[in-house]
This record gives structure tokens, sequence and C-alpha cells, in this order.
């Protein structure tokens, strides 16, 4: 028998306008039909205006931080902070006191990046934005793990240093892409991949790949997809199921008005082909 993916929602952030308030209505709700997981993007500076292309207009970890507050067992999640336009060790304390306020739910969900001018605003390294995640990730996991130094990499390092909270339960790291670079990332420090833009065969050949490069390690394949309606989505998610994928994360949409009644929609049409 084919396991069943869980289903996961991704926020809407890309209205410049948009109550943020609204989204603890979205992440209750969310909660209340079942998701296991809500998602925000992340965007910094961008060079175009928020929207499809650029979300994250609410940064996403302080959105988290009030969404833990009116939410009681829904896993909260970026996807994907843009890590290396970051201070690892300001990201790792963010995380630790995050991880502490919503009691073990957060997934820091991370990647590398794509847009060359929203680097070159921000004053980050575009062209070794790859070297510096994998080291942020290194530390990421030194730092909240119980490292108190020293550590010693290309970009950061300390000799001396005590930092907390250490989150308990451990934090989960969640790494996206869908490149090979992307796969051993995951394969090496995440302990959950988020795929995108991928049909199920392709996915299944990377989570293949993904399990080959983790051997011992076990990292969870799940993957995001676009809401079309109820019933095609549903299907799309039970393909996704079948081709490995533990998760599978929704976007709804605009954020219309409609949000809600799509989120419900289709946790109604999962419900009625279980």
């Amino acid at each position: 028998m084919t396991p069943t993916p869980v289903l996961e929602a991704v926020l809407p952030s890309e209205r410049a306008d948009a109550d943020p308030r609204a989204l603890a209505a979205l992440a209750r709700q969310a909660e209340d039909l079942g998701y296991a997981a809500v998602w925000l993007p992340d965007h910094l500076l961008p060079p175009g205006p928020y929207g499809p292309v650029y979300g994250g207009v609410h940064e996403p970890l302080v959105t988290l931080g009030y969404l833990a507050a009116v939410t009681h067992r829904i896993r909260l999640g970026t996807s994907v902070l843009v890590l290396p336009m970051r201070s690892p060790f300001v990201v790792a304390k963010q995380a630790a006191t995050l991880q502490q306020l919503s009691a073990g739910r957060l997934v820091l969900g991370v990647g590398i990046g794509w847009d060359r001018a929203e680097f070159a605003a921000v004053g980050a390294d575009f062209e070794r934005r790859a070297a510096r995640t994998d080291e942020a990730l290194r530390l990421l996991r030194h730092l909240t793990e119980g490292g108190d130094g020293p550590f010693e990499g290309e970009f950061h390092g300390y000799e001396r240093g005590v930092f907390a909270p250490h989150p308990a339960p451990r934090l989960h790291l969640m790494t996206g892409g869908t490149s090979a670079p992307a796969l051993r990332r995951a394969a090496r420090y995440a302990d959950s991949w988020q795929a995108f833009a991928l049909t199920p065969p392709e996915f299944a050949d990377r989570a293949a790949r993904l399990r080959e490069l983790a051997g011992a390690r076990r990292v969870a394949a799940t993957t995001r997809i676009a809401w079309t309606d109820a019933r095609t989505t549903a299907a799309e998610a039970r393909a996704f199921g079948a081709a490995g994928a533990a998760a599978v994360a929704v976007h709804f949409g605009p954020d219309d008005g409609g949000y809600g009644e799509r989120m419900t929609a289709l946790a109604r049409e999962w419900s009625a082909g279980s």
C-alpha cells in the first residue's frame, strides 16, 4: 500500500498592503483542518515588487513567532529562508528561541537564493552563496546542539562564546532545491528536503538519489505544488506520495480573500479520498 503524504499549506505573504494578522487566522484554520505544517517565504530586498515572483513581505521568523502564540499543534516553517544573506549567528539565535516558543514545532527551511540583484542590494556574496550556506548549516548545528566553541570555518569562526538556548527537541533543518549540489547539501545537513517544480517521476528520481547520498541518514523527501482545483490538486499530491513524498505543501494562489476556502476544499477532497 502506497503511504499517504501529509498535506501542508504555504501561507500567502506576497501583498505589501496585507494585514499580517490575517495569517494568524489562516494558520489556525489550517491547524483545525488537519494540515501538518504552514510555511512562509522569504525575500529581504527584492529588485521588483512583492507578488507572484517575490514572496515574503512579512519577515518569516518574526511572523512565525506570532503564529506560534496562536496555534498549538501545527508545525511552523520557512520555505525557504535565504540563509547566505544573513548572519548565521543571528539565525541560530532566532531559530533556537522560536523552537522554545513554539514547543518544538519549528522547521527551519533554508536555501541558497537565486537573485543576484537582491544579493547585491544587501551586500551579500552571490558567487559563493552555496559554500556560505553549507558552512552556515554546519555552524547552526554546532551552536544549537551545544557547541560553545571553538568553531573554525572559511567565513565564520570564534574561539570562545556561550550560545543559548539549546533547543529541545533538536532543531529540524530543511533544505530546498533540486540541483545535484542541493541534494548533496540535503543529504549531509538536513532532516528533510523540499523540492519544487518537478513532476512526480522527476521527484522520484531525485528522492532516490537523495537516499543514495544520505546512506544511513534518514532525510524525508517532500515537495511544494501550486493549487489548481481541489480534485486536481489532491490527485497531484497523491501522485507525489506514490513517488515517495512524505509531505506535500500547497500554495493556494493569491491572497484574494479565498485562501481559506481553497484550503477547506482541498482538506475535504483529501479526506473524501482517504
